[in-house]
């Protein structure tokens, strides 16, 4: 074989605890007593020495307010080597909390340290909208947050300017928690035309911190769980 057709797709060296390898993979740089919480059945692949521990003890305590169905939706990696993850091909954004807080729709929530504080919370506000979930995964602390997006996303800084920062609910992927979020509702023209209300519903965000959207409306269950 030409080593050289397939240089371009080796691993890089390691620059950070989490980063991209490519747009849809996340590596993770694995150490002992570091461990991860990563979406079941997001490995693709591994060197080194990797555990896995399905529905660990600090998920089923979550169980009852995050899940509809029988298992958790995270598992817990621990170990020493690198550590890949992907979520159907999904793009993957990388966050590095400095003592900060993210909240992030359950269906984008890839991988985040165990070390960091967490728990399901009540999006509050936001049940009037069609095809949004009642429940994100709020993360705090200092450490990494991996999110997917389907497609490659835009990631808006709301303090940069004095104007308020309007998201269709269904795009958002994640958005810092200390953001104020108010409901607007808006009369859309097109939606005249084949099926719709009329009505579009947007959320207005507005304060320091940022937003990550994608450019796809995701109606599905925002805390899906995957075999």
């Amino acid at each position: 074989m030409d080593q050289q057709m397939i240089a371009g797709y080796a691993p890089t060296p390691v620059a950070a605890r989490m980063e991209n390898h490519g747009s849809s993979m996340l590596k993770i740089a694995m150490v002992t007593g570091q461990d991860v919480f990563a979406r079941s059945g997001s490995m693709v692949a591994y060197e080194g020495f990797v555990q896995y521990e399905p529905n660990p003890p600090a998920v089923r305590q979550m169980a009852s307010a995050w899940l509809t169905g029988e298992s958790a939706p995270l598992m817990k990696c621990s170990g020493d080597g690198l550590l890949y993850l992907a979520d159907y091909g999904a793009d993957v954004v990388c966050l590095n909390l400095n003592n900060e807080s993210v909240s992030v729709n359950g269906t984008n929530l890839l991988a985040f340290d165990a070390h960091l504080t967490w728990g399901v919370e009540r999006v509050k506000g936001l049940a009037k909208f069609a095809g949004q979930g009642l429940f994100n995964v709020g993360v705090s602390g200092q450490g990494w947050v991996a999110v997917t997006s389907r497609g490659t996303p835009i990631v808006v800084d709301c303090g940069s300017g004095a104007d308020e920062t309007y998201v269709d609910p269904d795009a958002l992927v994640a958005w810092s928690s200390g953001l104020k979020m108010k409901a607007k509702r808006s009369f859309r023209a097109g939606a005249l035309i084949g099926r719709g209300s009329g009505e579009a519903f947007q959320i207005a965000f507005s304060g320091q911190g940022f937003v990550v959207v994608q450019p796809s409306e995701d109606s599905t269950d925002r805390l899906r769980i995957r075999g």
